[in-house]
């Protein structure tokens, strides 16, 4: 048992954390956030914590494949498991911390949690792991597999990967999965732009760029944007640069009145609201089934200063005949619920929950949804139909099947506004999270002809 007057060190944060996130189904973002704000952390210890986490969870089959030989045949409890794949993840990819401190820190970790005995376990373990090395992936047969242990994405995933989109192709996209995600944040042009926040961020200290993806975005290399007054005073929020393009695709006028289907927790309700004015008789009206998420959202809206024209009702998007008559909107998106597998650095406990099948049930979802929306877009206007998923039965498939059923219905090719992948052959657009280090995403348009 741990004594509560010892101090919880970065490590035993990260411990802690993981034994949550790997044992019982906790999330990974939202354990990270509970514990850093529950302990006052240097930014240093702040980003070990992090880093251990996400990079633990990201390399599981990894870690799990390189411990294995060490621990065949011998019962050892969840949270040993998680300290000695921690202390292997470290050994491995952080060439700026020595074995010996990974070690040491290990060891007293393993005293600090358990008994004599586990201690003098864990001691012998990784005393063998750093005098017979790693075992090599070579030594895998099977190409399939090989690619999931030493990427550490599900042989599922991996053989869709290849089927849509080649080996070569996939290669890019696992590797790219366990690099960090980007800190990007949207300018909220109701109340500023470009030049000012930029001045701010170079007045606080904090390295950034402009997005090569989203018009109005910056991306952080360093720092955090939370603690900056320009987010503070809503001037600024918290949003991927490939979640921004959905709305981008839009083209809205002051004067629209939109429809934000499945909207929580608000990015993009407010992100279309600050292109509408209230005088015009512009407004955004966003459904979520959760009652919790409403509140989110409409806060959302207030401290962006966009509450005006935002409007957030509890209601199922399948349900919209209860709410709406025919032709209500001009313009409409469905941001719609799905597999997430374009999240996966910000997520990744992801890539092992799902499964093949969660892709076609939620293709039914998905296709119900736009049936029971698309009466209410009015005539030339769009649907914006968008998914963070890659997978083609979520994306492409959904829109092909709505267009069979929907004669009423045409395709028209997305448009963003840095022009992206502008090349492509297909009308849709498909970011991947190799293309430009964003979340994968994808955006399709569906206009109403009839």
């Amino acid at each position: 048992m741990t004594n509560s007057s010892q101090k919880k060190t970065a490590r035993y944060l990260a411990l802690e954390s993981l034994e949550k996130v790997l044992t019982s189904g906790a999330y990974s973002n939202l354990q990270l956030n509970q514990v850093i704000e529950k302990n006052n952390l240097a930014d240093n210890d702040r980003r070990l914590l992090t880093n251990l986490v996400y990079g633990v969870i990201q390399h599981r089959l990894t870690l799990e494949y390189w411990l294995e030989p060490f621990t065949k045949g011998k019962k050892i409890d969840d949270w040993v498991k998680a300290l000695l794949m921690m202390a292997i993840y470290q050994y491995h990819y952080l060439d700026k911390v020595p074995d010996w401190a990974v070690t040491d820190e290990s060891i007293k970790l393993a005293k600090q949690r358990g008994h004599e005995g586990i201690r003098k376990f864990v001691t012998a373990i990784l005393h063998r792991i750093l005098r017979e090395g790693l075992t090599d992936f070579n030594q895998i047969a099977s190409e399939t597999t090989r690619a999931s242990i030493e990427y550490s994405v599900p042989e599922w995933l991996i053989t869709e990967l290849i089927n849509q989109y080649g080996t070569e192709k996939m290669i890019e996209i696992v590797q790219s999965l366990n690099q960090p995600a980007n800190q990007s944040l949207r300018i909220n042009t109701r109340l500023t732009d470009k030049e000012e926040v930029s001045r701010q961020l170079y007045e606080a200290d904090l390295d950034f760029r402009d997005s090569q993806v989203a018009e109005n975005a910056l991306v952080l290399e360093h720092g955090v944007i939370a603690n900056t007054e320009a987010f503070k005073n809503g001037e600024i929020t918290i949003q991927d640069e490939s979640s921004m393009l959905a709305v981008e695709n839009m083209h809205l006028q002051p004067s629209f009145r939109v429809l934000d289907a499945c909207a929580a927790p608000g990015g993009k309700t407010v992100q279309i609201a600050a292109e509408l004015d209230a005088d015009a008789g512009g407004k955004v009206t966003a459904l979520d089934i959760h009652q919790h998420k409403i509140k989110l959202i409409e806060s959302n809206a207030k401290r962006l200063a966009v509450n005006d024209v935002v409007k957030a009702i509890d209601l199922d998007a399948r349900k919209v005949d209860e709410k709406f008559t025919d032709e209500s909107f001009d313009a409409i998106l469905i941001d719609a619920p799905c597999s997430g597998f374009g999240l996966i650095r910000r997520k990744p406990e992801i890539r092992y929950e799902k499964r093949l099948s969660d892709s076609y049930n939620l293709q039914k979802i998905q296709l119900e949804i736009l049936a029971a929306v698309a009466p209410k877009i009015k005539k030339n206007g769009i649907i914006t139909y968008s998914t963070c998923t890659i997978l083609r039965q979520e994306n492409d498939d959904v829109v092909n099947q709505f267009l069979a059923n929907h004669p009423e219905f045409t395709l028209e090719r997305t448009q963003t506004n840095l022009n992206l992948k502008d090349d492509r052959q297909s009308d849709t657009l498909t970011i991947l999270p190799s293309d430009y280090g964003s979340d994968g995403f994808f955006v399709s348009s569906l206009r109403r002809t009839m």
